[in-house]
This record gives structure tokens, C-alpha cells and sequence, in this order.
């Protein structure tokens, strides 16, 4: 799946009868958890988790957005896949696709921005050095260049 390549978390998800809604497809609101999994799948492998389990700062959503591509229904399997587009002092924007098996195409396209967040002081942050450290790896790991991060 050669537009998935740059995408550093990659799993599989079947569609399940319950996502769908009376027009027969799965639910717009069902992507935003796909996105969702893919973020945290994201974080689980970075160690933002356990990093803001110990630390007190962690990832806060601001804000997200879909493009709808195509209509999905049950069966099908579905690709979830995220990745860290660009990173800032304390932000960074995260991409989402979904691939429909059934339709071979990418039938979702998103895009969160993501503010670290000190829960402790309830005041926005800097990314911690070890958390930016491991999403410049992960995204090197996929031949994407860091050039978007400062």
C-alpha cells in the first residue's frame, strides 16, 4: 500500500455492523475514533503514556479534522495509519489515513493538532526533549525527513 509507506503506525480494523448508521455506511463520527486509535497507537509507541504517567504533561487534542473520501460498510477491513506531520515548540500535527480493503483506496483522509499540556499547572507546555527525541525516530524510521519540525 505505497501511499501508506510514510506512516510509521500502520494496523489493520474490521468494520463492525454496529458503526453503521440508517444510510448504510459507517457513521462519520465512527472515523474520529479510528483517528483516535491511530493517535494512541502512536503515543503507546513514542512513550507519551508512560512518560505522562510519570511526568504529569502529556498530548491534549485542540482540534481535528476529516475529508471524506468514499463510503464504507460492513465487512470490510480497514488500515488505520498515523503519523507526525510537523512539530513545534509545544504542538504538533498529526495525519490520519484510512484504506478500505473492500474498495482498495483511501476512503478518509485527517489531520489533528495536538498541544503537549502540563495537567499539574493546566497550562500548555513544551514538548519534552524525550518525546520529541522519539517521534523524530519514529518518523526517520520511515524515510520522512524531520524538515517540518523545529
Amino acid at each position: 500500500m505505497e501511499p501508506l509507506k510514510n506512516y510509521p503506525i500502520r494496523f489493520q480494523q474490521d468494520v463492525v455492523w454496529g458503526d453503521m448508521d440508517a444510510f448504510q455506511h459507517v457513521n462519520n463520527t465512527v472515523f474520529f475514533r479510528y483517528f483516535e486509535d491511530s493517535r494512541m497507537a502512536y503515543f503507546e509507541k513514542a512513550g507519551v503514556m508512560e512518560f505522562m504517567q510519570e511526568s504529569g504533561k502529556g498530548p491534549i487534542l485542540a482540534s481535528t479534522q476529516c475529508r471524506f473520501k468514499a463510503p464504507v460498510s460492513y465487512p470490510d477491513r480497514l488500515t488505520l495509519a498515523g503519523r507526525v506531520e510537523t512539530m513545534g515548540s509545544d504542538r504538533f500535527v498529526m495525519k490520519y489515513l484510512v484504506f478500505s480493503d473492500k474498495l482498495q483506496r483511501i476512503v478518509a483522509e485527517g489531520e489533528g493538532i495536538v498541544v503537549y499540556y502540563d495537567y499539574q499547572a493546566s497550562m500548555k507546555c513544551d514538548i519534552p526533549s524525550a518525546i520529541r527525541e522519539a517521534i523524530v525516530t519514529l518518523e526517520s524510521e520511515c524515510g520522512n525527513q524531520a524538515g517540518g519540525f523545529e
